[in-house]
């Protein structure tokens, strides 16, 4: 009897470089306060720090993977690393918002293409029985950002300044990128077609309706989580009561939720891809409404938090999975736009949060506007299954029928 199928190892190496991506993507959210305070800049100005990651990662990924396609896989996502490090040395020496903005967008075309790239490179060396698993095991580089890196931003903002947090990514990015210049072997890749012949291949999945509807699930889904994540602080402090210095203790606890989130719904995803995506959404809705209904209650509003990491990060593996299953053979492009998609959404929730934050709504409404995006991306996701079922009809139908 073969062993069962694994998640390969060199997955796991590239799930711990995304931990360092993860914790400057997410940490923000727990650094807003020590930036106010030093920048003098507004809270929906910090805020939108936020998004202009997003904004550099839904032009940086599918920019930087069409730049890169002729390139080997190793050197793509060293430099990536080299980039990503640089842009936050970059953003530990701002002197004000505009350069700190400009270091945020940079670090995100790199994290951007090193997302892409470990994304195909995973879906080439995992075995299609584990693909769900190896690509939440991906994401799991996230989810240990969120138990680990994110309050220890937290920490290092409140106890030494929102800078030392920069510097502290920048080093651990450095050993990180090391890492992967010395274990990612280069594969063979032969005689490579021009680029504009790569680039032809790669466009024909967008052909499809069935990949811009996936892609939208993935853009709201993203809305809904970081239009109440990008003010987790606030909340914390200005609706639950709690004192800042118990912020990274509740990120902490969220992370263990989106940990347990990947966890489950990698395996969720291998055994019913759909399953798993309307399923973790419709929880989603609910964990936001409870969470909006207890928020001023400390102890409701950390427990909900906790079920909204879960129901949140429980989809991840199946999204991207979602895409390389409709991409067919050229999937590098798809799988950058993908994480444009994510990104889309990182980008429209801070904003439509800080939109009705500048009109004077309380810090609470972000929590029912993510519920409300949510409940919109459960029903796109039902007519995505549907579109799905149509079309899997139309390719089994005898031809003249």
């Amino acid at each position: 009897m073969s062993a069962s199928p694994k998640v390969p190892g060199v997955v796991w190496l590239l799930a711990a470089v995304i931990f360092a991506l993860g914790t400057s993507e997410f940490m923000i959210a727990g650094l807003l306060e020590n930036i106010v305070a030093d920048l003098g800049v507004s809270l929906s100005a910090a805020g939108l720090l936020v998004t202009g990651f997003a904004l550099g990662m839904i032009a940086g990924a599918p920019l930087m993977t069409v730049l890169t396609l002729r390139l080997p896989v190793r050197v793509t996502l060293v430099g990536a690393a080299a980039v990503f490090a640089a842009a936050h040395v970059m953003g530990a020496l701002a002197p004000g918002y505009g350069v700190l903005m400009a270091s945020r967008v940079i670090a995100a075309v790199a994290c951007g293409a090193f997302w892409a790239v470990a994304s195909v490179h995973t879906s080439r060396v995992a075995s299609p029985a584990v693909l769900g698993r190896s690509l939440a095991t991906l994401v799991g580089g996230m989810t240990i950002a969120n138990v680990v890196g994110v309050p220890g931003g937290a920490w290092l903002g409140n106890a030494f300044g929102w800078r030392s947090a920069f510097w502290t990514l920048a080093a651990v990015t450095v050993v990180a990128g090391l890492l992967v210049a010395f274990t990612v072997r280069p594969a063979p890749r032969g005689d490579l077609p021009p680029l504009r012949e790569l680039i032809g291949r790669e466009l024909e999945a967008f052909k499809h309706r069935r990949i811009w509807l996936s892609l939208s699930v993935t853009a709201l889904f993203q809305a809904a989580v970081f239009a109440f994540f990008s003010y987790f602080s606030p909340l914390l402090t200005q609706v639950a009561g709690l004192p800042l210095d118990a912020v990274p203790a509740v990120l902490a606890a969220f992370g263990v939720g989106t940990f347990i989130g990947v966890s489950i719904g990698g395996r969720l995803a291998d055994d019913n891809l759909f399953g798993n995506m309307i399923g973790s959404l419709a929880a989603l809705v609910a964990s936001f409404v409870i969470l909006a209904l207890t928020a001023g209650w400390a102890p409701g509003a950390i427990a909900a938090m906790v079920l909204v990491g879960i129901s949140g990060f429980s989809i991840a593996g199946a999204l991207n999975a979602r895409v390389f299953q409709v991409a067919g053979a050229a999937p590098t492009l798809a799988s950058a736009v993908n994480t444009s998609a994510f990104n889309v959404g990182n980008a429209l929730g801070p904003a439509l949060g800080a939109w009705v934050l500048a009109a004077g709504a309380p810090v609470v409404t972000t929590v029912w506007l993510g519920a409300g995006l949510a409940a919109v991306a459960c029903v796109l996701a039902v007519a995505v299954k549907a579109t799905d079922a149509r079309w899997a009809a139309l390719e089994v139908r005898p031809a003249g029928a």
